[in-house]
């Protein structure tokens, strides 16, 4: 069962002399140095690899034990962290991963959990203290938050969506046109213009390219990939 945040920042026993060796992902320079600082000030933790794309993040493991991978999902170079770690998972399963983003992006945590991620921590939002989500995650814990972090898209908030409209935003996050989203989704033509008809009221935006760029901004509704 996947345990609640609590603040406990408890060593487990037997692991107090052994450093683990962690490895971050992320393309956001500011993350990478606030998690290298926060791992350089615990008596628990070293890092071994700081690397700004999930490209090849596998290989490095070939070359570099590394125990944690805390793991952002989208890359500026167009990789992300949830293909990443389900490589990893596959060749090396004992290497825990902790999913890290600032995006509210509900679907996440779930492919999250289905390809085996250890535990997901939101940057920025989160009450949980990262140093604890890391210590119960090597202690054999499945540290998920219960929601995504609250968030606003135009007039709407995230809950005000159903989830075939945010299966449409997502499509039309990603630069889909209306006759590709049909074809993705198995829907008729005629089914997406409502659809984007409705979100663009629920909205208030005037057009879907404003909309697009507003959703993959907020990053309420977006694909792994986009």
């Amino acid at each position: 069962m996947d345990a609640m945040f609590t603040q406990n920042n408890t060593v487990p026993a037997g692991a107090a002399n052994r450093k683990v060796r962690v490895m971050i992902v992320d393309d956001q320079m500011l993350s990478r140095r606030f998690f290298e600082l926060l791992i350089a000030g615990s008596e628990r933790y070293e890092t071994v690899l700081s690397i700004e794309s999930a490209f090849a993040a596998d290989v490095y493991l070939m070359k570099t034990q590394v125990d944690l991978i805390l793991m952002d999902v989208l890359m500026g170079d167009g990789s992300n962290g949830l293909d990443a770690a389900k490589q990893i998972k596959a060749a090396f399963p004992d290497v825990k991963i902790i999913i890290v983003t600032s995006m509210p992006e509900y679907s996440w945590m779930q492919h999250a959990r289905e390809i085996g991620v250890d535990s997901f921590w939101y940057k920025e939002a989160e009450k949980a203290d990262l140093l604890d989500v890391m210590n119960r995650t090597m202690a054999g814990e499945s540290v998920y938050p219960e929601n995504a972090p609250p968030a606003m898209l135009g007039n709407a908030r995230r809950d005000d969506f159903t989830e075939r409209e945010l299966d449409i935003l997502r499509e039309i996050a990603s630069g889909k046109s209306n006759n590709e989203i049909a074809s993705s989704l198995f829907i008729s033509l005629n089914t997406v213009k409502t659809y984007v008809r409705a979100l663009l009221q629920k909205t208030g935006y005037s057009n879907r390219t404003e909309l697009a760029v507003h959703a993959r901004v907020v990053g309420i509704a977006l694909n792994p990939g986009s």
